[in-house]
């Protein structure tokens, strides 16, 4: 991250997120200690050392800083609307009342020995499912963070779905998703084995 991104981030947190510095412990170095710590899971510790700092002080300075990024959510993810009756759009057309599109991703951890088991994906490597759900624009309405690796896609839905905040499809519409999970109401995935529009959408096929 440049400097110029820092700076702009930590205006953004202050204006927007209701950030303040404590009598110790100024706007740049709460930043500096929250993004270390989700970037590169740095150990409190660590951070202790580096920052000659209490524990308690580091873990007050990351708590404020996701409080204050929590509530840039109106900002930052937008409201899903659905595709209209007369939309001209050569993708989206056919897919009326359409929110949006979603899937999972998988990022890089690394997890206390004890737990790799849970993290280890299929593809072997340490990581989290993350879950996130985007308009037909490719604007986050919703994301879902904290799954291990092993946790299949549709489990991580199940749990957005269930939460008090979290995942709701009105009745009627439905987001467009892989193979992956299965067709419900409210999801629509492709018909096993069809091969869809390679060519127009997808380049060369092989």
């Amino acid at each position: 991250m440049s400097r110029t991104l820092f700076q702009n981030f930590c205006q953004l947190l202050v204006a927007e997120g209701g950030l303040k510095p404590t009598r110790n412990v100024d706007i740049d170095e709460m930043v500096y200690t929250f993004l270390r710590t989700i970037s590169q899971n740095e150990k409190n510790r660590t951070l202790r050392l580096n920052l000659r700092r209490s524990g308690e002080t580091i873990s007050r300075s990351i708590h404020r800083v996701l409080k204050a990024v929590l509530r840039l959510n109106n900002m930052l993810m937008k409201k899903p609307m659905p595709i209209p009756d007369n939309c001209t759009n050569s993708r989206w057309k056919h897919f009326k009342k359409c929110l949006g599109a979603l899937d999972g991703t998988h990022i890089d951890v690394r997890p206390l020995k004890e737990h790799r088991t849970r993290y280890r994906d299929r593809k072997g490597h340490l990581s989290i499912n993350v879950l996130g759900v985007c308009t037909p624009n490719l604007e986050f309405i919703y994301c879902l963070f904290g799954w291990e690796g092993s946790a299949h896609d549709g489990r991580v839905l199940r749990d957005a779905l269930s939460r008090q905040n979290g995942l709701t499809v009105p009745a009627g519409y439905y987001y467009l998703c892989d193979a992956g999970y299965a067709s419900s109401p409210g999801f629509l995935t492709p018909y096993r084995g069809q091969r869809y529009h390679l060519k127009e959408w997808g380049g060369k096929s092989s």
